[in-house]
């Protein structure tokens, strides 16, 4: 049986392949446009927005049952780091679930899961 963490990591890695793909589509139009210096940031960043980094930070947020501000705060981070410490922090609680952690255990090692991930 999956638990609802892991199939939260499994949805995260499928929205970030998906998210991969967007950013090749989006960097392909940059280049075809020649855009270079802000003009290229700028293009990229609306670009993968419209892609679909949005939905992405708000289908991990729903997936954590987030609302109010701790969901705004959440979708806020996960958009302006691109979903990666949302994606880092879904694997690390993976592993703390293979591991059966609970407590402050579980949370000590999410904690240092995601920072050496960089997240």
């Amino acid at each position: 049986m999956k638990t609802p963490t892991r199939m939260l990591a499994v949805a995260a890695m499928a929205l970030c392949t998906q998210a991969y793909a967007a950013n090749a589509a989006c960097e392909a139009t940059a280049k075809d446009k020649k855009l270079a210096g802000a003009a290229l940031t700028s293009f990229m960043k609306k670009c993968e927005a419209d892609a679909g980094g949005a939905s992405t930070c708000e289908a991990l947020a729903a997936d954590k049952k987030l609302a109010g501000a701790a969901k705004t705060s959440f979708v806020t981070k996960c958009e302006k780091d691109g979903g990666k410490a949302a994606t880092a922090a879904a694997g690390c609680e993976s592993q703390a679930d293979d591991k059966k952690l609970a407590g402050a255990a579980r949370s000590s090692f999410v904690k240092k899961c995601v920072g050496d991930a960089g997240g």
